[in-house]
């Protein structure tokens, strides 16, 4: 057993198909379809039961999953413990990749907590998009990333908490004002949207979409901020992500309504990293500060669902 294999049944596991597999993992169909039959044949067995919509694990191959995970994660912190032990003269560094509303709302005040416990370290912040994020983690271009509901085969996930979309107004909307209403009376309402085309964007669309509604958009805009300042003026209700309303709506700048007849919009802020590379020492102190932030910025409605993780660092 190698662990390339184990990494292309892994990857296969989670794609349920060669081709997404061999995406992901920056390598051939051919090269995944001979690593998993040379697995399959050191173990005797077959891992995948074979269908018209794709391959699914046997049997088998879901007793090997939890072992061939933990194997890669101890290779993984094998090659942490060396890397570890070549010798620094400064306090180290890292860069970090996060989405543009985490470098907004939430780095600020993580990162003042870190430089005063961690004066030596250099660090570098890059921002993006959600997939530009994963894809400046994947290049190694940044040691950890910061976004919302981003996972990956080849990545850890730390879910920190949720970061539910909230729709927000001003005290002089009725409706804001009420606290509540139905899908349908808000889609009546003067909206405002913001980044089309990004994931904020597509869910609170999608929503009125499922329900057979055409919202009432009368403005869009590029960025969270823009949108909140919109709010703030009156001009309509906006869906927003409550990492980027949290202090308003504590000092009731903002109000947030309750959608009494639709799913919550939830997302939750996670931290990602190579599976194959540990974090280091400054990532690790880093991920314990932003554990204590997101528990000190959580709003006591939340629940404080904090800290539910998949997979492991």
């Amino acid at each position: 057993m190698e662990i390339p294999q184990v990494e292309a049944f892994l990857a296969v596991g989670t794609f349920g198909g060669f081709r997404r597999a061999a995406d992901a993992l920056h390598v051939t169909q051919p090269a995944i379809s001979a690593r998993i039959k040379a697995l399959e044949g050191s173990l005797g067995v077959s891992l995948f039961d074979r269908g018209k919509t794709g391959m699914a694990l046997s049997a088998a191959g879901r007793a090997l999953r939890p072992h061939a995970e933990q194997l890669l994660h101890a290779v993984a912190l094998a090659r942490q413990a060396v890397h570890d032990l070549r010798p620094s003269s400064s306090g180290g560094a890292i860069t970090i990749a996060a989405a543009l509303s985490i470098c907004t709302y939430l780095l600020p005040d993580v990162l003042k907590r870190f430089q005063a416990a961690h004066p030596k370290t250099l660090i570098t912040v890059r921002s993006g998009h959600s997939k530009e994020v994963l894809a400046m983690v994947l290049a190694g271009e940044a040691e950890m990333g910061l976004a919302r509901s981003l996972h990956h085969p080849e990545v850890e996930t730390v879910s920190l908490r949720d970061d539910p979309l909230v729709l927000v107004g001003t005290s002089s909307s009725p409706m804001a004002r009420a606290g509540k209403a139905r899908l349908e009376e808000v889609a009546a309402q003067a909206l405002i949207l913001f980044d089309r085309g990004s994931s904020d964007w597509t869910l609170s669309h999608g929503l009125f979409r499922r329900a057979g509604l055409v919202p009432n958009v009368v403005l869009e805009v590029e960025s969270i901020e823009a949108a909140k300042r919109m709010v703030e003026r009156g001009i309509g209700l906006a869906f927003l992500p409550q990492i980027a309303v949290v202090h308003e709506i504590r000092r009731r700048r903002l109000l947030a309504i309750t959608v009494r007849d639709a799913e919550p919009l939830s997302r939750s802020l996670d931290l990602i990293h190579p599976r194959q590379r540990p974090l280091s020492a400054e990532g690790q102190g880093l991920l314990k500060t932003l554990r204590a932030a997101v528990a000190d910025a959580a709003p006591p409605a939340a629940g404080r669902r904090l800290l539910k993780r998949r997979g492991g660092v």
